[in-house]
């Protein structure tokens, strides 16, 4: 159980509205976990559940079998990224982690550390946060969640105002934090940041589970197999292909997209009709993809199966 965040049969219900519906789920560590879901399904309710924000109508949210709110380590347990506005702007970055520090019984060299860990030593360390970018307050809330040099780290939207540069260092950041045996936790609604960064997945929808998987295996979930086809003879493909029971998009005068087609069947029947083919490219799964098909409808996708 050491240090896996593990939700069991969660709830929240907000009167008449139920947020998060018996949602079960673990995070082990040396991984990087992401948590995704459409907006509204229910993330942000079950990471402040975990944190201790709010109390769950009915389950539990644990990290390591207890309760956040009963462990007596603060930060040095658990870091957390939930909203990086939510610092008081009058204060420096200094003096905000300065003070976290003092709270939690952190010595005072982390926050240096930290500082230059997250690109926001020297000058900017000193300046009020109230004057900082989105991207320059996001850097400031991974500094916070790694101030104590927790084996847990929780974050929500991180990658929010970064630029490219700083959603490089995230993904890197990310990953040496997980190959360090650090357990990873990672909401977003960046797709292709999720397909890059994250080995496993964790898929809510309507605050119920979609999936518990792999990006891998989540990403060939999705049914959709799509082709590029490229010939001079694309009107007369179209027909044959659209005849057989498949969806053809053109893209340009000689490419089309074709759905619900294999490769290998688009090929027999461009060479039973000695139709030229130039191109003829399955499309890799796709976890973007994927997940927009299967969180359509989220109360169709239910998965049977939580781990």
């Amino acid at each position: 159980m050491f240090r896996v965040i593990e939700v069991n049969e969660l709830t929240k219900r907000y009167g008449d509205t139920t947020a998060v519906r018996q949602l079960t789920f673990q995070v082990r560590p040396g991984h990087v976990t992401g948590f995704l879901g459409p907006n509204g399904a229910g993330k942000t309710t079950t990471l402040r559940m975990l944190l201790g924000l709010i109390a769950p109508t009915g389950g539990t949210a644990t990290v390591d079998g207890r309760p956040f709110r009963d462990r007596p380590r603060g930060l040095r347990h658990v870091g957390a990224l939930l909203d990086a506005g939510d610092v008081h702007g009058g204060r420096s970055a200094r003096a905000h982690l300065s003070a976290l520090a003092r709270s939690n019984r952190i010595p005072y060299s982390r926050v240096d550390e930290v500082l230059a860990e997250v690109g926001l030593s020297g000058a900017a360390a000193r300046r009020r946060v109230g004057g900082f970018s989105l991207g320059m307050r996001q850097r400031l809330g991974i500094a916070t969640a790694l101030l104590g040099d927790p084996p847990v780290l929780m974050f929500d939207e991180p990658l929010n105002g970064l630029d490219p540069e700083g959603v490089l260092w995230v993904r890197g950041l990310f990953r040496r934090l997980a190959a360090e045996g650090r357990t990873v936790f990672v909401s977003s609604h960046l797709m292709s940041e999720m397909e890059n960064t994250a080995d496993q997945l964790i898929v809510i929808g309507r605050g119920e589970l979609i999936a518990a998987e792999s990006v891998t295996e989540f990403a060939a979930r999705g049914t959709r197999l799509t082709v590029t086809v490229r010939t001079p003879d694309a009107d007369r493909l179209t027909a044959v292909l659209s005849a057989e029971g498949a969806a053809v998009a053109p893209y340009d005068d000689r490419t089309l997209k074709v759905t619900a087609l294999s490769a290998a069947r688009i090929g027999e029947l461009a060479f039973h009709h000695r139709i030229l083919l130039e191109e003829l490219t399955p499309q890799a799964a796709s976890l973007e993809a994927a997940f927009m098909e299967l969180t359509a409808d989220s109360a169709e996708f239910l998965a049977g199966d939580s781990r």
